[in-house]
C-alpha cells in the first residue's frame, strides 16, 4: 500500500457523528484504565472495570481528591457514568465536573463478585470501605473537603482498605490543555456558576450548598497561587501605565 492510502482522510465533523477530540480521548483512555487487569488474590486478573462490587476516587490535576462513590452493579458502568455520559445527578447539577478528574482510583471487593446486591453483609462492607476512602480523601485534601453532595451511609462496621488500582485517564496531550491554571480557573468559575444557578433555582439540601463552598475554596486557593506565581501586588500596575 502506498502513503497516501496509509493515512486517515481528515473528518468532516458536519457529516459524520463522533464526538470531538477531547470526548474522544477521554472515553479511550477511561477504556484502557477499565480493562487493565487487576489481581483478585486467587490467580486471576480480570479487567478491573469487570468487578461488580468497589469504591472509587476522583482526583483532579493537583492530586487533589475531589470525589468518592461506591457501586455494586460494576465499576465500569458506574464510572462511565459520572464520565462520559452524565446520566449521574453530581454531574447534571454540576457538582462533579468530568473535566476535572486527571486520576482514577478503584477498591475492588473481589470476594463479592458472585454476591447478589441485595446482601446485607455485603452492602454494610461497601459502606464500610466507602466511610474509610471518604475519611483518608477528606484528610489528604488541601481544603479537608471533598465535592459529594451527601456522606457515606452510616453504620459501625470496620474494614480495612484492600489492594487499590489507579491510573491517569487523560492523554498528554489534553493535559497540555486542561492543565493551565488559568483554563482551569475559568472552567471552575463556571462550574461554580452552573451550581449557583442549580441552588438558586431548587429548594436544595445542605449538602449542595457545602459544595458551593467548597468549589468556591478550591477556586480562590487556584486563582491566589496563579497571582503569587506571576508577581503578586509587585505584576500590579498603576494608572497611566502603558499596557503590556
Amino acid at each position: 500500500m502506498g502513503k497516501d492510502t496509509d493515512r486517515r482522510a481528515p473528518r468532516n465533523p458536519d457529516y459524520v457523528n463522533f464526538p470531538p477530540f477531547e470526548t474522544e480521548d477521554l472515553r479511550e483512555n477511561l477504556t484502557k484504565f477499565l480493562d487493565a487487569p487487576f489481581d483478585d488474590g486467587a490467580g486471576q486478573t480480570p479487567k478491573v472495570g469487570h468487578y461488580k462490587w468497589g469504591v472509587y476516587a476522583f482526583f483532579d490535576y493537583d492530586s487533589e481528591p475531589i470525589y468518592v462513590g461506591q457501586t455494586n452493579e460494576m465499576l465500569r458502568t458506574r464510572i462511565r457514568r459520572h464520565l462520559t455520559n452524565q446520566r449521574t445527578d453530581a454531574v447534571a447539577m454540576s457538582v462533579l465536573d468530568p473535566f476535572e478528574v486527571l486520576e482514577i482510583e478503584v477498591w475492588p471487593l473481589p470476594q463479592f463478585q458472585d454476591t447478589s446486591r441485595a446482601d446485607v453483609g455485603a452492602r454494610q462492607h461497601l459502606d464500610a470501605l466507602e466511610r474509610l476512602i471518604t475519611q483518608r480523601a477528606i484528610e489528604q485534601s488541601e481544603f479537608k473537603a471533598i465535592l459529594n453532595e451527601k456522606d457515606p451511609p452510616l453504620g459501625s462496621l470496620v474494614v480495612d482498605a484492600p489492594p487499590s488500582l489507579r491510573g491517569r485517564i487523560v492523554s498528554e496531550h489534553v493535559y497540555e490543555i486542561r492543565s493551565h491554571p488559568d483554563f482551569r480557573i475559568a472552567r471552575r468559575a463556571l462550574i461554580i456558576s452552573r451550581l449557583a444557578q442549580v441552588i438558586s433555582e431548587r429548594k436544595v439540601q445542605g449538602g449542595l450548598r457545602r459544595v458551593l463552598q467548597t468549589q468556591a475554596l478550591r477556586l480562590q486557593w487556584l486563582a491566589s497561587r496563579r497571582y503569587d506565581a506571576l508577581g503578586g501586588a509587585a505584576s500590579v500596575g498603576h494608572d497611566g501605565d502603558e499596557d503590556s
